[in-house]
């Protein structure tokens, strides 16, 4: 049976994340997008720990539900407990910001870990603490602490904040932890990378790549995710992700990279976007006001690959670039997102086809036709098949995606547009 996991999300507690984040919001909103297991977030947050062990039960081995009497536990969502560390700090000469993820296989585990981490910095100020502390002491902390719990660098390319990052990160896994890299087996790829980016790195090639969607918002979970084919449990899924068994780790699912908002090199105040051989020509600066441009993922993946484009290892876990429905049904209708009438699509193509991954993935195109008309169902068909175009994104800007030419749209009317 497919299970699919989103292990990084933000609570309500964490800067710039929607107030309704609350564990019975997940828990529904995780059951219409299809998620089998979503990761707690924040957990070293006091109050959101309070939360979580008030509002949690445990289900199997090292995952939890919400304590409900009137809800079927197998239908109910499953919770990992997890949360991201920013740690900002000085080595080599340079100061790095790094995001790290923890996964813990234990309430009691991640309490442990709370308490030790809380001496080092106020854990209570954001459900992503910001600490000055070392990567690998991180995981020298995290280790003796719980042999099972597990460091994943996040959102390993993003300019800013990652290992890779262009502005504050490191050119290898080795660098940034030292003795500990061995413990280091899974990267997140983040928004405005994937997979096949990440194969042009030989050094990757024992590193298992996980996507998740950060989420800050309901409607954004699982944006990005995992899908696996594994015993339903805290080591189920990180033997999974270890073993890196293309039958037990299915595939992921990715956005487009290009609409990542670091995928291209730019400067966001003078909306200049450039491809990296751009940049080179333009010797990183930006061509109306001379100052240096962000360098994004794409820029840094080329200086650091050692294959060529379309360059991979032996064996590699499969993946599924995807945009999300109420996207694809608001450019079909030609409105916006929050749109009541776009609100109402989702909710009836979820409602009769499943849950938006088995309506994203899985259904037929006669039966989104039948549901939805054939406009929305020509727009899922098209993003299955990777028919779209993209501007990409630069320097905290989205890349803006296409799937339909304007013509082939009518202007928006209370009944379902038609295509052509």
């Amino acid at each position: 049976m497919r299970l699919v996991a989103d292990l990084h999300i933000h609570s309500p507690y964490a800067r710039a994340v929607s107030r309704d984040m609350t564990l019975r919001n997940l828990d529904h909103w995780a059951r219409l997008k299809g998620i089998t297991v979503v990761g707690t977030g924040d957990f070293t947050h006091p109050t959101w720990m309070r939360e979580i062990k008030e509002k949690l039960e445990p289900a199997e081995p090292g995952l939890y539900v919400l304590k409900s009497k009137s809800q079927i536990a197998e239908k109910k969502t499953r919770f990992m407990l997890t949360v991201e560390i920013s740690s900002i700090y000085s080595k080599g000469g340079k100061v790095r910001r790094i995001h790290n993820l923890i996964f813990a296989p234990s309430i009691a585990a991640a309490e442990k870990i709370t308490t030790r981490l809380g001496r080092i910095g106020n854990l209570a100020a954001d459900g992503r603490p910001t600490l000055g502390l070392d990567s690998k002491e991180l995981v020298k902390i995290v280790l003796n602490i719980d042999p099972q719990a597990v460091i994943v660098p996040a959102h390993a390319w993003t300019p800013w904040f990652s290992i890779f990052g262009s502005m504050s990160g490191f050119d290898s896994l080795e660098e940034c932890f030292e003795e500990f890299t061995p413990q280091i087996f899974a990267i997140e790829t983040g928004l405005s990378s994937d997979p096949a980016m990440n194969w042009r790195l030989s050094k990757l090639d024992s590193i298992a790549l996980i996507s998740n969607s950060d989420s800050h918002s309901l409607q954004r979970i699982g944006r990005e995710a995992n899908a696996f084919d594994c015993e339903p449990s805290y080591a189920g899924i990180i033997n999974a992700i270890r073993s890196r068994d293309p039958q037990k780790f299915l595939f992921t699912v990715e956005f487009f990279p290009e609409e990542g908002k670091y995928h291209y090199d730019g400067h966001r105040l003078h909306q200049v976007r450039l491809s990296p051989e751009q940049t080179g020509k333009l010797k990183g600066l930006c061509p109306v006001c001379s100052k240096p441009v962000t360098i994004g993922v794409m820029h840094r993946v080329e200086k650091l690959a050692d294959r060529p484009p379309g360059g991979k290892p032996p064996v590699v876990i499969p993946y599924k670039n995807l945009i999300p429905l109420d996207e694809i049904i608001a450019e079909a209708f030609g409105m916006g997102v929050a749109a009541k009438r776009v609100k109402d699509e989702y909710l009836k193509l979820v409602t009769h086809l499943g849950s938006e991954f088995n309506v994203l993935l899985d259904a037929p195109a006669a039966e989104l036709e039948r549901v939805s008309g054939p406009v929305v169902a020509q727009g899922i068909l098209r993003v299955r098949e990777g028919r779209v175009k993209i501007e990409p994104g630069y320097d905290g800007e989205y890349g803006r995606i296409k799937i339909f030419e304007a013509r082939e749209l009518k202007p928006a009317v209370p009944q379902q547009p038609t295509l052509f």
